[in-house]
């Protein structure tokens, strides 16, 4: 891999991660049609640690809240609303760290199969049909219990599978416990605070026992800048985007993107 194929792969991740038509989906598309081959491996340890590009990304947008947090958790301040967030997304989490630990075996086989990364496109669109059609939008984010932490955390187990989409799946765990775009999104986001750390770690072992690793370490460093720079635009744009406009036209992006792709990998 050079580094004109890390920088576009990391693109392609600033973009996707937060906007809801699946990073990992786009990822495999993104080295299908630029001709950028890794072993499966490899890929999905790149995959992960450039990951972290938009987790510097969602940690830098939402930095006042997280810091606001650490400080009156670490005062002890645990009856504010803060800090009971924080809880809130510790009981999201756990339904993925679970599912994550029991599935860590078997995610990264699904990598190289194009029909496959086709279908969970679609599934991608139908949850964003389902988060349009079951949800009410009338609850803000301090409208959030323990019950709907766990529903939306259940939802994004769902993003373990490639090509579908975590910022999709956890949306629409939000909007169907009636969360309005905007709250049910923040929520979604600051979910991948504790979640992409652990995942990194995992990868970094995996990178370290790889014959040539030396030959990632520059372009998962290049590739790790671009999603971190494309990913706080991102965040900023979806959330502006999301105060006045529905998750239909992601639902149809992915629908299409989705058929095509299944038509061409099956020779069509």
């Amino acid at each position: 891999m050079n580094l004109i194929d890390a920088i576009t792969l990391g693109i392609v991740q600033g973009l996707t991660e937060f906007i809801p038509v699946s990073s990992s989906g786009h990822l495999i598309l993104a080295r299908s049609l630029f001709g950028i081959h890794l072993e499966d491996g490899p890929a999905f340890i790149f995959d992960i640690l450039v990951q972290m590009g938009t987790w510097v990304a969602v940690v830098g947008y939402y930095r006042n809240d997280l810091m606001g947090l650490a400080r009156q958790f670490l005062r002890r301040e645990v009856s504010t609303n803060r800090v009971w967030l924080g809880w809130l997304i510790v009981f999201a989490t756990l339904p993925a760290v679970i599912a994550g630990w029991l599935l860590r075996d078997s995610m990264s086989g699904f990598l190289s199969s194009l029909v496959i990364t086709g279908l969970f496109l679609i599934m991608n669109a139908i949850f964003l049909v389902i988060a349009e059609l079951g949800g009410k939008r009338t609850r803000s984010q301090q409208d959030i219990t323990i019950k709907d932490a766990l529903w939306i955390g259940t939802f994004q187990v769902f993003a373990l599978f490639p090509a579908i989409s975590r910022s999709a799946s956890t949306l629409s765990g939000g909007m169907t416990r009636n969360l309005k775009r905007p709250d049910a999104a923040r929520f979604a986001f600051l979910m991948a605070v504790p979640v992409m750390p652990g995942a990194a770690i995992v990868a970094f072992i995996n990178l370290g026992a790889l014959p040539d690793a030396s030959g990632l370490f520059l372009p998962l460093l290049v590739g790790f800048l671009a999603s971190a720079i494309v990913g706080f635009v991102s965040i900023h744009w979806l959330l502006k985007f999301l105060s006045t406009r529905s998750l239909y036209p992601f639902a149809f992006y992915c629908t299409v993107i989705g058929a095509i792709v299944i038509f061409l990998a099956k020779g069509g």
